[in-house]
């Protein structure tokens, strides 16, 4: 035994200081190592889609209704069922319906407690009763803990179970203890949660989101083109903020800035309304708004949309000529508008404008921002910076996220890894290195974290942009396209113009021999990983399969934005990776969280296994099990140590 071991096996001993103890930890771990693997579940492109994505974590993506089919089969009704589901779901809100209904609550108590208590049960089978006490709540720890582990057979015990239930009745705490009960079957029906990138933009809660995500007991993030530039808006970078204001005027969602994050959009919208009050703002109409909004809001959205738009289009103008390496002089075009005759040279094609109107704009210097816009970006910079609530949310990412995750065989990242049209790793200038694959995602990440951590401020200053080139760089792995075609999109009727080209890696979907490429460059065998991203709407209704190239590529955007469903014809996919292998589920709208309390209903969802393997999945097979592998190996050499004398036992005198 060298030095080294015997240093690292005096630490060891510290934790396990006999033999007995050791023995203990290795029979311990050489258990859990055989028993089936977790379930983890995938999901993307949310949207800020808060009520139908909570929805499908209460339910598991319809797993607990299994469960309770499972335990019950036919001997509740499906009406019991459905309604005992419900309470799984929002047992806050579906205890308190039903009690109002009832005359005797001890009753109800007395039925629905040992149903919970059975998933409860059902949903732990796969767990040692350690991990499951420690997911319990802390309130109720011991109370469930006897209830689940009720022999009921046991005549002797009976009584002093149905007192601990009478009990928890009679103090008051009968829906804190439902609740409490819920929650955890909720817990144990989802091992592991990831969220395959773009929880912001479009729908109108994605704080809400946030706040889950940051609640749940385990969960990694990817993040999106539409998370990092929300990161670069909490920076202050200027770019960043412009799109993140604009898009929430488009989609009529400027109360994500207002009430979720409490930033003071009113000197904007003056502003807006003042310099753009004759101005019809073609072209800039709302996209999926709220049909709650007023004529009145919707001008104003309207408005304050187009200032954005211009506001934008110059501080991009700026961010270009301080990054020439980032390839994108062909996106400043306010210089190519010939503001007489109401024409733009785009790709050296002259199209003619839909908007002419531009209040706003100096034609001998277009990119120069009026007093007025440098005011309201000033004011922006310092709401996004100096929110609180923001930053905490973008600490979180940067705690749980990444641009890319390895984990049990299966690569995540949002978009894509950049591709070229012959299916090679397509080089990318980061800053004067030219890197591709997975070299160009970690370093890409590494400035990521210095925008937001390094001591020096220009070093952040470039983080920061290099936030706004994972936007809309064509580059970029996150947004995997030529172009960001923004200004073609509100300003140019031609659709050629408004073309963005996607990344070959979208063509070469179903080539292997590229894919196998991309495994190996990542370190991964070709033959037993996966590839799980989003992103791009899998068009379901035309016939697209989400799974690709033999089943190693598995696309999982299916539309949870209100935006896309008609694109995708669901309501979002969610996939689920258990013992058995991979299981993907397609979602039809919810209705609303209210509708599902009080009408039962749940969220339909049809189910397709991609791929089922042939030995059940353990936990030995797992990234997990490795490293449980790797501490059973120290302890057994640790045992040996004890055994031959070589460290002593660390007895108690």
């Amino acid at each position: 035994m060298d030095a080294a071991e015997k240093r690292y096996l005096e630490l060891l001993s510290r934790s396990f200081p006999t033999v007995a103890k050791a023995s203990a930890e290795v029979i311990n771990l050489s258990a859990i190592l055989n028993l089936p693997k977790g379930t983890e579940f995938f999901a993307s492109d949310i949207h800020g889609e808060y009520e139908a994505f909570s929805h499908i974590l209460r339910n598991g993506s319809g797993s607990i209704r299994l469960k309770i089919d499972d335990v019950f089969g036919d001997e509740l009704s499906k009406e019991e069922k459905r309604t005992l589901a419900t309470l799984i779901y929002y047992p806050r809100e579906k205890s308190r319906l039903e009690l109002s209904k009832v005359s005797d609550v001890a009753a109800w108590y007395g039925k629905m407690l040992p149903r919970l208590i059975a998933v409860c049960k059902r949903a732990a089978r796969k767990y040692t009763r350690s991990r499951v006490r420690k997911a319990l709540p802390e309130d109720f720890a011991y109370i469930i803990e006897e209830l689940m582990y009720a022999d009921t057979r046991n005549f002797d015990k009976e009584a002093y179970y149905a007192a601990i239930v009478d009990a928890v009745v009679r103090t008051g705490r009968g829906p804190a203890f439902v609740e409490a009960l819920c929650g955890l079957i909720q817990r144990l029906a989802i091992e592991r949660l990831h969220i395959i990138g773009d929880i912001y933009d479009r729908g109108p809660h994605p704080d809400a989101i946030m706040e889950a995500l940051i609640d749940h007991h385990s969960v990694d993030i990817q993040w999106g083109n539409h998370d990092i530039v929300w990161m670069g808006a909490s920076l202050g970078q200027r770019g960043c903020i412009a799109h993140v204001v604009r898009n929430c005027a488009r989609y009529g969602n400027l109360s994500i800035l207002e009430d979720a994050y409490g930033i003071n959009i009113l000197p904007l919208a003056r502003f807006a309304l003042d310099a753009y009050k004759d101005d019809p703002c073609v072209g800039f109409a709302l996209k999926g708004h709220p049909d709650t909004m007023s004529e009145a809001e919707i001008l104003m959205n309207v408005k304050i949309q187009k200032a954005m738009a211009i506001i934008q289009f110059k501080v991009e103008g700026a961010l270009i000529d301080e990054n020439p390496a980032f390839g994108l002089q062909s996106r400043k075009l306010l210089d190519k508008i010939d503001y007489e005759r109401g024409t733009v040279v785009c790709d050296g094609v002259e199209y003619e404008l839909t908007d002419k109107m531009f209040p706003t704009i100096d034609p001998c210097d277009p990119y120069k921002l009026t007093p007025g816009e440098r005011d309201v970006m000033d004011r922006l910079v310092s709401a996004f910076t100096g929110c609180e609530k923001l930053q905490r949310h973008m600490r979180f990412f940067l705690k749980t996220g990444s641009l890319y995750k390895i984990d049990n065989g299966n690569l995540l990242f949002h978009a894509c890894v950049p591709l070229n049209a012959d299916g090679s790793l397509k080089e990318v200038d980061v800053f004067g290195k030219k890197l591709k694959g997975r070299a160009l995602y970690d370093e890409m990440e590494r400035w990521v974290r210095i925008a937001f951590f390094d001591e020096d401020a220009e070093m952040r200053k470039r983080g920061a942009d290099m936030l706004w080139y994972l936007w809309l760089g064509e580059g970029s792995p996150l947004f995997a396209k030529s172009k960001m075609a923004t200004f073609e999109l509100y300003l140019i009727a031609d659709k050629a113009a408004r073309k963005e080209v996607k990344n070959p890696f979208y063509t070469l979907l179903d080539n292997e021999d590229v894919f196998a490429g991309i495994f190996r460059d990542f370190g991964l065998d070709p033959e037993t990983s996966h590839i799980i991203c989003g992103h791009v709407p899998v068009k379901v209704k035309d016939g697209e399969d989400p799974v690709k190239c033999n089943g190693k590529v598995i696309m999982i955007d299916g539309g949870f934005s209100k935006a896309y469903q008609s694109t995708t014809g669901i309501a979002g996919y969610t996939l689920i990776s258990n013992s058995h292998g991979f299981v993907l589920a397609a979602h039809e709208p919810l209705e609303s969280a209210q509708a599902a309390v009080e009408r039962e209903l749940d969220i339909h969802s049809s189910r397709r296994v991609v791929e089922r393997v042939g030995v059940r999945t353990l936990v030995a097979d797992t990234d997990t099990g490795a490293k449980l592998k790797a501490h059973v190996a120290d302890l057994e050499r640790l045992l040996e140590a004890y055994r031959h004398g070589d460290i002593p036992e660390r007895k108690k005198s």
